[in-house]
């Protein structure tokens, strides 16, 4: 799990740092450079429950070493790459790749560890995340300056080659299990086109909050109007659509029932309000620096880094609390302490010396560590008798936080500023850049908020704090 997630999160985050290498290696514009990213997280974001309901059917670990094979290829194919539509391509295979292993990794920890280990279990693949995130500042960086962006894609791929080979066993044991079950996943049936479907709604949502459009990046310009209220407007067409087509099947792709358990469903909500956060810090924070105070993005970055560095240590102790005791304020406190961080960054960013601004960060920085692994035995836990179904929907609500984060936040801004902002110097744009940030920042707090207040009446069912011996692998069972 921890290889797989360092390989994941090497693949998508620290690799954007290479996109302005990319544009000058191929001549284009950075804008067009950057649908290597784009595309990466619009695979992974519209295919992660369609994933999961793979691994139901075929086997989670199956499908999850599949995941970690066709990630680690899409990086060997990148660094061959003769033009941009060919990175392009691999790049769109490997967002499909992480889907895999994302999608799947939940349910094989709850398969293999007792309701009352998974808040450890789950620090693991979280802290191995952040390594991931931190070695890619620390080295990309270098590559990109001094070897050539290759390299980038390079380190991945060896770090692929150690989890495939530390899958292996895991891989071998399923083989045996699904011998031993004697077909019991033929019963699982998946509707494809309903799935499809469902694709298309997560991957319009998606594109809706990217600025694909001609003009600055806003969504109050003629040219960012044109793009961005149609592709609302058929997210919101295809979403009906989907529901519609369940309604009226017998066997649905993504069954509604679930939502009527009503800690599961409070559980992802707060889930969703988490990840909202996280991203509309990484979205507003380079832009306050940045544009608000005029520093480099080499400034932001080590902004950033602090808060960064809390998810290498503190997810395990979190997670030892949750499966130790059991805490009622844990997820309470965690989005409280995300809320006040992000309420005093929009307060007194523009007041500080840019050295106070990840002091200001420090709440939230603590929250977000202490929330990710104990929530994430929440969801999981809350729904124990559909371990595909939880693990696909707290990857998609994953992802459709930092969609829906990303997108408010940037969109708050947006309206903040003035027309003639674009035509404005520097020096004349910052303070409306400093307030356009403090107004998009406390009005995401009460968003956070709601989280909090959801995650406060949060339960676990009682028998599920307790040991269960009967959810260990047995020859028969779903995986």
């Amino acid at each position: 799990m921890a290889a797989s997630q360092l390989l994941v999160q090497l693949t998508f985050l620290p690799v954007t740092l290479a996109t302005p290498s990319i544009g000058d290696y191929f001549g284009v514009d950075v804008d067009d450079a950057a649908w290597t990213v784009i595309i990466r997280l619009l695979m992974l974001g519209s295919t992660v429950f369609l994933t999961s309901r793979l691994g139901e059917k075929y086997g989670h670990v199956r499908i999850f070493f599949i995941g970690i094979c066709v990630l680690t290829a899409s990086n060997l194919l990148a660094t061959t790459s003769q033009s941009l539509w060919q990175l392009i391509l691999w790049c769109g295979m490997g967002g499909f790749g992480g889907a895999l292993i994302i999608a799947n990794s939940n349910a094989i920890i709850a398969m293999v560890y007792e309701p009352n280990e998974r808040g450890r279990a789950f620090a693991v693949p979280v802290t191995a995340s952040r390594f991931g995130t931190l070695i890619g500042l620390l080295l990309f960086g270098l590559f990109l300056e001094y070897i050539s962006w290759r390299l980038v894609y390079m380190s991945a791929l060896v770090v692929g080659i150690v989890a495939i080979w530390f899958a292996l066993p895991v891989l071998k044991y399923q083989s045996y299990q699904w011998v031993q079950s004697g077909g019991e996943r033929a019963k699982v049936k998946i509707d494809y086109l309903a799935a499809a479907v469902l694709v298309a709604v997560l991957g319009t949502f998606i594109l809706s909050g990217s600025h694909l459009h001609d003009g600055a990046e806003s969504f109050t310009t003629p040219q960012a109007l044109g793009y961005h209220l149609p592709m609302h407007i058929l997210s919101l067409a295809l979403a009906g659509l989907f529901i519609v087509l369940q309604m009226r099947s017998m066997t649905p792709f993504l069954d509604f029932r679930y939502f009527k358990r009503k800690y599961f469903s409070m559980a992802l909500f707060s889930n969703t309000t988490c990840h909202m956060s996280m991203l509309v810090i990484f979205t507003l924070v380079p832009i306050v620096v940045e544009d608000g105070l005029g520093y480099s993005p080499l400034v932001v970055m080590l902004v950033l880094l602090p808060h960064q560095t809390f998810g290498l240590w503190l997810p395990a102790i979190a997670g030892y609390i949750y499966d130790k005791y059991n805490p009622r304020w844990m997820g309470p406190m965690s989005l409280f302490l995300i809320a006040s961080g992000v309420a005093l960054l929009g307060l007194f960013a523009n007041q500080v010396p840019i050295w106070g601004v990840p002091i200001l960060l420090l709440p939230a920085s603590v929250g977000t560590a202490l929330f990710i692994s104990p929530y994430n035995a929440v969801v999981m836990n809350t729904l124990p008798d559909n371990r595909s179904f939880a693990s696909g929907m707290l990857e998609t609500t994953r992802q459709m936080g930092h969609t829906v984060g990303s997108t408010i936040g940037a969109t708050i801004l947006g309206l903040s500023l003035p027309v003639a902002a674009e035509f404005m110097t520097s020096a004349e744009a910052r303070p409306y850049y400093q307030q356009g940030f403090q107004i998009a920042a406390l009005s995401v707090v009460w968003i956070i908020v709601a989280g909090g207040i959801v995650s406060v009446f949060q339960r676990v069912p009682a028998v599920m704090r307790q040991r269960e011996p009967e959810l260990a692998p047995q020859p028969g069972a779903d995986d």
